[in-house]
């Protein structure tokens, strides 16, 4: 190939140039080179920042000339040359190369990097039927016969690689390929282990289970917004034993009845239970070491336990957790 763009350049540079082009993505394609390389090599080769969006897979990706990611939310331009994913799908592949009209080169890049990021992303976050409602319930119903669960998998993309359930608050389930960790949506999830296709009903309870578990990650809700079930371990028990809507324990009254006189408490409380020490905590909760002591024998009074000893901390983890738990 090297030989062939060589003989072509004497003749035609930019026929040189598009099988050099094309052998170049030839390369990526065989060391299974991610997304954001492809995006990356178009970019380079063209000269100009390349960007790729696939917002039905939640997929944004925008590198320099130098090989810079440098991500944007700004729209493209339509006047930049650009390409699809599929046949007939919008633009998804742009060069951001402007007041020209589009090379041989141009046209090449686009076309041999969307052909290879089509295929990646195909085999990574499944195609584009993977939020088909009727089709992923099937897939998670375990009363559902195998063949037709299996029959769903193939029908959404789902290639014979594990995957995982996610579960969000109000919306329907969804469901990625294992490797797609990057694609969880934002807001509150829970997601489920990561299992063969014939095991995501199991993923999915799973995955609702853990949804219980993640906080709004707001100053009245702070904690993890993304909760993964094979990270709670036995904490996970306690969702059996705190049912949603039922009278909270008394510890959890505390924290309510605490947080009602300080506004600050639960972030600084939960700072104290997601990190190792109390001057990580007060880094944490962006206040300095001294006025998070302040906080803390405040807290203490409030609450009626200590929580900078290793058992008030529990207590107090224990506590924030069930305050999940106790939401309708």
């Amino acid at each position: 190939m090297k030989e062939l763009a060589g003989r072509l350049t004497a003749l035609d540079p930019d026929a040189g140039a598009a099988v050099r082009v094309i052998a170049y993505f030839d390369r990526l394609a065989e060391s299974r080179a991610g997304v954001e390389a492809l995006v990356r090599g178009a970019a380079v080769l063209a000269g100009v920042p390349a960007r790729l969006v696939d917002a039905d897979r939640r997929v944004r990706i925008r590198v320099e000339p130098d090989g810079t990611r440098r991500d944007t939310d700004l729209p493209p331009d339509p006047d930049w040359p650009c390409t699809s994913l599929t046949p007939d799908g919008a633009p998804a592949l742009w060069l951001e190369r402007a007041g020209a009209l589009p090379s041989v080169v141009d046209a090449v890049i686009l076309e041999r990097a969307a052909g290879a990021a089509r295929v990646v992303l195909d085999r990574t976050r499944g195609r584009a039927p993977l939020d088909d409602p009727a089709l992923v319930e099937t897939l998670l119903d375990a009363t559902a016969a195998e063949p037709a669960r299996l029959h769903a998998a193939r029908r959404l993309g789902l290639g014979p690689g594990p995957a995982r359930a996610l579960a969000t608050p109000g919306g329907r389930p969804r469901v990625l390929p294992a490797d797609a960790a990057d694609a969880v949506p934002a807001g509150r999830v829970g997601v489920g282990p990561a299992v063969p296709v014939p095991e995501l009903p199991a993923s999915w309870a799973a995955a609702r289970t853990a949804l219980r578990f993640a906080s709004d990650g707001t100053a009245q809700d702070p904690g993890p917004r993304i909760v993964y079930a094979d990270e709670l371990g036995g904490i996970a028990l306690l969702a059996d034993l705190v049912r949603p809507g039922a009278e909270p324990p008394p510890d959890v009254h505390a924290v309510e009845a605490a947080a009602a006189d300080a506004p600050w408490l639960l972030t600084t409380l939960h700072a104290v239970t997601a990190t190792a020490s109390l001057r990580a905590a007060a880094a944490e909760a962006n206040v300095h070491h001294s006025t998070l002591q302040d906080r803390l024998t405040h807290a203490e009074h409030l609450l009626g336990w200590p929580v900078r000893t290793p058992q008030g901390r529990l207590r107090l983890h224990l506590a924030l957790t069930m305050r999940r738990l106790t939401r309708p």
